[in-house]
């Protein structure tokens, strides 16, 4: 008898061949002084994923999980609301995948996002502030799937297999390659936009050391969460929308940290023009980040922060110009070292089902 193949195998095993473009990715020791002292911060380096962020994580997860599930068929549109990256992710992925692409963002974002969507053949529909920017941008994304047969709408901000896919790759990665160096990590910070990042890979590395310290970050020019509603602007895209999304849970995480837009832009110019390391704004805003609470906490601190994406989708933003220091920066504090590319895993490095969560054959860098 012919062997039987369920109808959506084809498709599963598509998405399954894009599985090693996405997360695997280095773990940077990054040594520097701040304040006086020796530092080493360790930064996921999310930037080289498949479209460059670590939203490839996300997307990848929930597109996979759709076919699994049966609410995203062969062929169906992609819907999706963002503010850049993700829309990048969606777009890359969903094209590769087969599937037509739709993609609302405010208009304030990158040219660099918004021509990188339109090169993978997806669609943008740009959203004014008049019209509701991120939240009139979830609005029309929501309607446009309610009207449009078969489509498929990820729900970023509300959709919990967002966290679930930090929870099943970036906090087990974290874990393997930080006890790799027989450290034990003492605080996993990260910049808030969905709060998959730090709600998903927060889940898993609590599970293991329940005293490590999850911290959120927002700009300090426009807190949202410190502050429970959007004050302000800001210039680090990607993180502190306009609202507090569904799936961050701030009874779960420890004290919101803000950091100034300027600091955040200088300390990622630096990382480029001093390290090499050519991230986007909310790279350097996490660096800075990580520094505090490591010195909050003492210098000997293992803090592990991520770099969540490339700065080629920043080239036609204030990162590309010079930035006034201001009092108070953080970045004026930093003197940068060097840095270390430390393994990236593999399939066989990490075994879930050990309740240490231990390395099998990782070695040190």
């Amino acid at each position: 008898m012919p062997v039987q193949v369920h109808p959506i195998q084809p498709a599963i095993d598509r998405v399954n061949g894009l599985r090693n473009l996405v997360g695997n990715t280095p773990l940077y020791a990054i040594d520097c002084e701040f304040r006086g002292r020796k530092r080493r911060i360790y930064a996921k380096a999310e930037h080289l994923n498949f479209t460059g962020s670590i939203k490839d994580r996300m997307a990848f997860h929930i597109l996979r999980r759709g076919y699994e599930t049966g609410a995203l068929h062969p062929g169906g549109m992609i819907i999706e609301a963002t503010s850049g990256n993700t829309g990048i992710a969606f777009s890359a992925i969903g094209r590769a995948l087969g599937h037509p692409v739709t993609i609302f963002m405010p208009d304030w974002m990158s040219e660099e996002r918004k021509r990188l969507i339109r090169s993978f053949g997806a669609e943008v529909r740009l959203v004014s502030h008049e019209q509701g920017g991120f939240l009139g941008s979830i609005r029309l994304s929501e309607e446009l799937a309610a009207a449009t047969p078969g489509a498929f709408l990820p729900r970023q901000f509300a959709n919990e297999e967002n966290s679930a896919a930090h929870e099943a790759t970036t906090g087990p990665e974290i874990w393997a390659q930080v006890r790799a160096r027989g450290l034990l990590p003492d605080a996993f910070v990260a910049g808030v936009g969905t709060g998959g990042t730090i709600m998903g890979t927060g889940r898993f590395l609590r599970d293991r050391n329940p005293e490590i310290k999850l911290v959120p970050v927002e700009p300090a020019n426009s807190p949202t969460m410190s502050t429970g509603y959007k004050v302000g602007k800001h210039r680090i895209q990607g993180i502190s929308d306009e609202f507090i999304p569904p799936i961050v849970k701030l009874d779960q995480l420890d004290p919101v940290v803000a950091i100034d837009d300027g600091d955040s832009i200088i300390m990622a110019q630096r990382l480029a023009s001093e390290l090499g390391i050519g991230i986007g704004i909310s790279s350097g805003c996490n660096l800075l980040a990580a520094l505090q609470v490591q010195d909050e906490m003492g210098g000997d601190a293992t803090v592990v922060t991520v770099l969540c994406d490339d700065n080629k989708k920043y080239l036609s933003t204030d990162l590309m110009h010079a930035e006034p220091v201001k009092d108070g920066f953080l970045s004026s504090e930093v003197k940068l070292l060097r840095f270390r590319a430390l393994n990236r895993m593999c399939d066989a490095c990490f075994d879930p089902g050990d309740p240490d969560g231990a390395p099998v054959h990782l070695g040190r860098a």
